[in-house]
């Protein structure tokens, strides 16, 4: 069998999933967008014990996909369920196109000078993001809220942002200006108007909490795909690990395999700003405000999704110059970035 998984960006948009059957040759076919990811496993009679389960649902405005292996129907659907579970609430609370979710809630009380008490996940998530933006010089950012949600405007809309605008907004954002109080789990938000957005690294979080649930019901070999953010856990029975097949986002492919690890790739391929003939990514450059220019695709490979969920941003707006400093302060992770500049190619690969 073969299972084909196509690459999303950050938001709502979906990925192409293209899953090709080979008991009876049909091809199912759910509209997307994106890179490829395949993975790859070949069955063997001599595991017919455990079964392979395929779980699908649309969350946090993308397609997820759980596969695992288990010898037991009952355990595959209850694990499954629970894992579906446990990321809806995760978007419940997380989710800043909801009106009524916690990050929003918490959004709405910056600059009072006030102590905000937040969940565990919420908590946790923004201390993942704290110590990712100061080993970045700020390349990620979870306070771009008023920014992101202007390119948004602007993508949707095909207009360019004001530069006044721009300014403007960018005064209301900055990883410093938020305060941590560990002891209360407490938050505060320094400046007013500022707004969260976890985007960067919700989904890969999301995938990394699934993952826990699954083992909890004694799944050992699984995966998550979480809108194009990967959880690989064991692998397939019978295989050293998950193949997949990675693209740079023109010509050149890769053929990897992994096992209990995260990857994550972004690129503007398909969410992009088109103005005055240059092509504006939807991700912005937190010190410009501006989306990038010459970024192609960039993927990681990190011991968690939610770290290569982040890195994968980061390293895109840092670039690569930048983020080979950058990468020393990630020990295990590995990157594949592309950027064009002037016609110019320049690759920058760790996978290999």
């Amino acid at each position: 069998m073969i299972i084909a998984f196509s690459r999303f960006s950050f938001t709502r948009l979906y990925r192409s999933f293209h899953f090709f059957n080979s008991f009876g040759s049909r091809k199912h076919y759910i509209s997307n967008i994106g890179i490829l990811f395949f993975v790859c496993y070949f069955s063997n009679q001599i595991f017919a014990q455990e079964k392979r389960y395929t779980f699908e649902r649309g969350l946090m405005g993308s397609p997820f996909r759980i596969i695992i292996y288990s010898d037991n129907d009952s355990t595959a659907n209850k694990a499954a369920q629970s894992a579906f579970k446990r990321i809806e609430d995760l978007n419940l609370a997380l989710s800043d196109y909801r009106d009524d979710s916690e990050i929003n809630a918490v959004s709405a009380q910056s600059g009072t000078d006030k102590w905000i008490h937040v969940s565990k996940d919420l908590f946790y998530i923004l201390i993942i993001s704290d110590d990712i933006s100061k080993k970045t010089n700020g390349a990620f950012d979870a306070t771009l809220g008023p920014i992101v949600q202007e390119w948004r405007r602007a993508t949707r809309k095909g207009y360019f942002p004001d530069s006044v605008l721009i300014k403007d907004v960018l005064s209301r954002t900055g990883y410093q200006k938020i305060k941590f109080d560990i002891s209360t789990q407490s938050i505060q938000l320094k400046e007013k108007g500022m707004r969260l957005d976890i985007g960067g690294l919700g989904k890969g979080y999301a995938a990394d909490e699934a993952v826990k649930v699954l083992k909890s019901f004694g799944i050992k070999s699984g995966m998550i795909d979480a809108g194009g953010k990967l959880a690989l856990m064991d692998s397939p029975p019978g295989e050293k690990g998950w193949k997949i097949v990675i693209s740079s986002g023109r010509d050149s492919i890769e053929t990897i395999e992994y096992s209990n690890v995260g990857m994550a790739t972004s690129g503007p391929t398909y969410r992009y700003l088109e103005y005055n003939g240059k092509r504006y990514s939807h991700i912005v450059d937190p010190k410009t405000g501006i989306g990038l220019l010459y970024h192609v695709r960039t993927t990681v490979i990190s011991p968690t999704s939610v770290e290569a969920d982040a890195l994968a941003t980061a390293f895109s707006v840092s670039g690569i110059k930048e983020g080979k400093k950058y990468i020393r302060r990630f020990p295990n992770n590995k990157v594949w970035l592309v950027e064009t500049k002037n016609a110019k190619i320049k690759t920058w690969n760790t996978i290999k």
